[in-house]
């Protein structure tokens, strides 16, 4: 009975000093020790502008945080946003395509910032010396309504051009979509994304311009959600943004955590491909991830839906939650500052 005892005692304190050794070794907090909760997020496109959603699964932010995260690819920025208005997920990672479906009604809002500019390059056949050079032609583009829509004519309007007069659209899809039409032919250039520009160069296309490099203010990506959940789960909501700030750090400072990501949800092995997803929006992804006027006001600039000059930019985003963070020491806590 003795030996029993002390056998039990030996595991107690053995126990004991194992959880002081787990608890010591934690240098930040740990806001929930399992999930509480799922949050489907989805995105159109399979490109490097998702990366600070797909970092939050493959470095199990979303563990760390309190909530289980899935990530579902939806083709197409406007079906993102039937599929999120529906319900049928919570969030979106997206752009301009949420502009025209408020506008008509959607009670959605942006709630966080991910790439604030066009992240889009413009490849094309041999005979497309220059944007200019477009004139008269057929260009290739994912979405009407959506991101690459409205990249192309915002870079049509700043080299002088007129969608639709001075060159025309086909609308494909996806950026897989396009950089086919490329290459047989249908189109004489194409607005792609990141890492479809890699393949785009493979096949022997030459890149025109990337977008990008304009600096033209935009949300080419932003996390979107339904109001309804901001005002009913505003919790719910705070516990997501602290994994996708966690996230956004991650994305801008660990390239290693960054390229398992990448690998893992372009579903590819090739190196080049991954370090062309990795270079193309490395350092874009904003620290601290407002939604501005400006950006709301380039997207309603070239939206063509007829509500979208007279409307107010402050109406589609809400910053509040952000606000919070930024203002109760998260953000700090996150870089280490006092």
């Amino acid at each position: 009975m003795y030996k029993m005892l002390r056998r039990l005692l030996r595991q107690i304190l053995i126990a004991h000093g194992l959880a002081l050794a787990i608890f010591a070794s934690v240098g930040e907090p740990v806001y929930s020790a399992s999930p509480s909760f799922r949050i489907r997020v989805g995105f159109p496109q399979p490109s490097g502008a998702q990366l600070p959603i797909w970092i939050m699964s493959e470095g199990r932010f979303d563990q760390k945080y309190g909530f289980d995260l899935q990530n579902i690819y939806i083709s197409g920025g406007a079906r993102l946003t039937q599929t999120l208005v529906a319900g049928d997920i919570d969030m979106a990672a997206t752009g301009g395509a949420v502009i025209n479906a408020i506008l008509s009604g959607a009670d959605l809002t942006y709630i966080a910032m991910m790439v604030p500019t066009y992240g889009f390059s413009l490849y094309a056949r041999p005979e497309v010396k220059d944007v200019t050079s477009l004139k008269g032609k057929i260009v290739g583009v994912m979405t009407k309504g959506a991101s690459s829509d409205h990249a192309a004519v915002a870079l049509l309007r700043h080299n002088k051009l007129q969608a639709g007069q001075d060159v025309k659209f086909i609308y494909l899809g996806g950026v897989r979509e396009v950089l086919a039409a490329l290459e047989r032919g249908i189109v004489s250039a194409g607005v792609i994304s990141s890492p479809t520009t890699l393949a785009a160069r493979r096949l022997g296309f030459k890149e025109v311009i990337n977008i990008a490099s304009l600096n033209l203010p935009y949300v080419h990506n932003g996390l979107v959600t339904r109001r309804a959940l901001t005002r009913q789960q505003p919790e719910r909501i705070k516990v997501f943004l602290r994994g996708y700030l966690a996230a956004l750090k991650a994305a801008n400072d660990d390239a290693g955590l960054s390229k398992r990501a990448l690998a893992r949800f372009l579903a590819t092995n090739d190196a080049a491909i991954i370090d062309e997803a990795y270079q193309s929006f490395h350092g874009v992804f904003p620290r601290l991830p407002y939604i501005t006027e400006d950006n709301i006001k380039a997207v309603l600039s070239v939206a063509d839906h007829p509500k979208a000059a007279a409307a107010d930019p402050k109406e589609f985003f809400d910053n509040r939650f952000i606000k919070e963070l930024e203002d109760t020491g998260f953000v700090k806590e996150l870089y280490g500052q006092r």
